[in-house]
């Protein structure tokens, strides 16, 4: 018997996905298991697996249009199956096919049919003028008279590629040579430089916000205006740490080197064990308190930041933490992320220290109680016994909930990580 394919739920708090592309075509075979189509989510494009085997007998969504969860996207059936009496009420397969091999994700998403089509009135009595809502934000935005672009979507509509090539072709305006003047008086020893600007100054960029940096523009939002944070800083002495690095990585070929953050996450998840209260969720009016420490890492994107997921840190050996870390960096700079990558983090780390960051404060990643910052490993003069020395220091700021925890425990934290951190024989045995 045919079945329906809907937008997977790939996320707790997953409303909508983008559909980015499909991976099997209309009349293909597919098995159950085999990657269906990628999916745009709030933090990441995965690639979600068919459920069924049989033939595709329909795509009920066209690439890139923003689907809500549990919405059909396909029909897979027996080979010459009808499908008629089960397809869901009125669908846009009309003419996709001619459609989806010149579409752009970017530019198929504000055609997707989840938006209605937009008439807008024109300067002229009686004139009516159809465009997506898209191409009437950016028409908007750059001052384009929607009522000189010629529609090249359904039935005349304007959409954003029909926008864009207005754009393309308007033309510039010429700025003003600069030139310098003297601003007052000068002393006749010292001569008035004559400035001419070399070659030509760039012109003014505006690019849309793409999907991942609007999400973590309103996540950020939501959490500095609805979590009160605190922060607490400590310098921790690291030597130790890196001595037992260079021994260790000695011992271990090129692509299984030790870094510095697989020690802390080590470290971190460990620390957690005594301090449920910061591995923990303000849920409604009750503080959950995790059982498995998945320790969140903050990946960075040409997009922006992803947090991939180390579950049961506290669990693992370095080396294995070593390598999950790796691989799941790899996939989520690729695109190619599993959900099981970036879902169900109970704390997090951002590490800034390979970019020679000293000190810094990360803003809550909701719904989690707490994030820490880490800083870059530097040679720094110290004061030991009275005597003038370098050390080896690194400084790390933990970011906390004051709704689920408070300053003292925080501290102690603090203080009880710089155990595996300043000892870290601890870490390996």
């Amino acid at each position: 018997m045919a079945e329906i394919i809907t937008m997977p739920k790939l996320g707790f708090d997953m409303a909508e996905g983008t559909l980015v592309r499909w991976l099997k075509a209309e009349g293909e075979p597919v098995a159950k298991g085999e990657i269906l189509a990628e999916i745009e989510t709030d933090k990441a494009t995965v690639e979600v697996e068919s459920t069924h085997s049989g033939i595709v007998h329909r795509l009920l969504v066209e690439a890139g249009a923003v689907v809500p969860v549990g919405t059909p996207i396909a029909v897979i059936g027996a080979p010459g199956e009808s499908i008629e009496e089960i397809l869901p009420g009125e669908q846009p397969h009309q003419g996709m096919e001619k459609e989806m091999p010149t579409q752009a994700p970017s530019q198929a998403a504000e055609e997707a049919l989840s938006v209605p089509e937009i008439e807008t009135t024109g300067g002229l009595a009686g004139e009516r003028i159809k465009a997506s809502p898209l191409a009437r934000r950016i028409a908007r935005e750059y001052q384009i008279d929607l009522r000189q672009v010629h529609g090249t979507g359904p039935g005349g509509r304007i959409v954003r590629r029909d926008v864009e090539a207005a754009l393309a072709i308007q033309p510039k305006v010429a700025e003003p040579a600069v030139s310098a003047q003297p601003v007052g008086a000068t002393p006749s020893a010292i001569p008035v430089l004559a400035w001419q600007p070399i070659g030509q100054v760039p012109e003014d960029q505006r690019l849309p916000v793409d999907r991942l940096r609007s999400i973590i523009a309103r996540r950020m939002v939501e959490s500095k205006q609805q979590v009160p944070h605190f922060y607490i800083t400590r310098e921790y002495d690291m030597r130790a740490l890196m001595d037992l690095r260079k021994a260790l990585n000695a011992e271990l070929p090129e692509d299984q080197k030790l870094s510095v953050n697989d020690f802390i996450i080590k470290a971190v998840a460990l620390t957690l064990r005594q301090f449920p209260a910061l591995n923990a969720a303000l849920v409604g009016n009750e503080i959950v308190r995790y059982g498995h420490i998945n320790i969140g890492v903050a990946v960075a994107l040409e997009s922006g930041l992803m947090t991939v997921v180390c579950r049961d840190a506290d669990l693992k050996p370095l080396r294995l933490i070593s390598q999950e870390m790796k691989e799941m960096s790899a996939r989520a700079r690729q695109g190619r992320v599993r959900p099981e990558d970036i879902e169900g983090s109970t704390f997090s780390i951002s590490n800034l220290g390979m970019f020679g960051v000293e000190h810094f404060v990360a803003i809550i990643n909701p719904p989690e109680a707490a994030i820490l910052a880490v800083g870059a490993v530097r040679e720094v003069p110290v004061v030991q016994d009275g005597v003038l020395g370098v050390g080896i220091r690194m400084k790390a700021t933990l970011s906390a909930d004051h709704r689920v925890t408070d300053g003292a425990e925080a501290a102690r934290f603090m203080q009880l990580l710089a155990e595996f951190l300043e000892h870290p024989f601890r870490l390996v045995l």
